[in-house]
């Protein structure tokens, strides 16, 4: 099967692209290093042609909830557009598990509002995957107000996933028929952020102090269960302690 791949040279969509050629799909990348340019359309249709599924990984530069909604306005309408010229018949996309529940969150999560918004109104059929955050978001969210060895970071509940497991899942979905919305997706365990946050960066080596709060770029709107699976999850392998032990990456 031929499937492509947007944001094929991002984590995700790299770790997506090599389990589809384990399997013995044709993979094409779509990537701007490919010259394949989502804002512009440029390269789209002459990269389609053939590709029965695409599997949306992109993820944005770090900027406004305007301009991220946007970008995944504009980058999403280009790719299902070309899409519906070429005849391709599944839209594979990578969401967030509980941001349709909410209309906070950060930037990220206003452009991936946009993305379902636009995909379940669009030509093509689809399938939205909603996942946790994957297991190295605790270190990356702790990076973000990083200054001196001191960060912020928010007491977060939720259930990571491996990049790994969320990748194989993907490759899974897209090689089968359009499902609408996936259930969640999640990994097998609860974890504390800011305890997620301290124990990455002890593996990794950086010595940084974490302070507790709600006043940083993930606030009170995601306090609670919001971002833990709903019932009927489809509850991923690999745990934590897991990533962890073979050294976080």
């Amino acid at each position: 099967m031929r499937v492509a791949v947007a944001g094929a040279t991002g984590n995700i969509g790299a770790r997506t692209a090599a389990v589809l050629e384990r399997d013995g799909h044709e993979v094409v990348r779509i990537s701007r290093s490919r010259g394949v340019d989502l804002i512009t359309g440029d390269g789209l249709d002459v990269a389609l042609q053939g590709v029965a599924a695409v599997i949306d990984t992109i993820s944005s530069p770090p900027i406004s909830p305007e301009e991220t909604r946007d970008y995944f306005g504009a980058t999403t309408t280009n790719l299902l557009a070309a899409e519906a010229r070429a005849g391709v018949g599944h839209h594979v996309l990578l969401s967030i598990v509980g941001i349709n529940r909410i209309d906070g969150g950060t930037a990220h999560y206003v452009g991936k509002r946009e993305q379902e918004r636009l995909i379940e109104a669009g030509p093509v059929p689809w399938t939205i995957v909603p996942a946790t955050q994957f297991h190295d978001f605790a270190g990356l969210a702790s990076s973000w107000t990083e200054c001196e060895g001191v960060a912020t970071i928010a007491p977060l509940l939720i259930q990571p996933i491996a990049p790994d497991d969320i990748a194989a899942v993907l490759a899974e979905v897209a090689t089968g028929a359009p499902q609408g919305r996936h259930v969640d997706v999640a990994g097998p365990e609860t974890q504390d952020l800011v305890d997620m946050a301290r124990r990455t960066n002890t593996v990794l080596g950086r010595d940084v102090k974490l302070v507790p709060t709600w006043s940083g770029p993930l606030d009170l709107s995601l306090a609670g269960n919001v971002l833990l699976p709903g019932p009927g999850a489809r509850i991923a392998p690999t745990t934590f302690e897991q990533w962890l032990a073979a050294g976080a990456s």
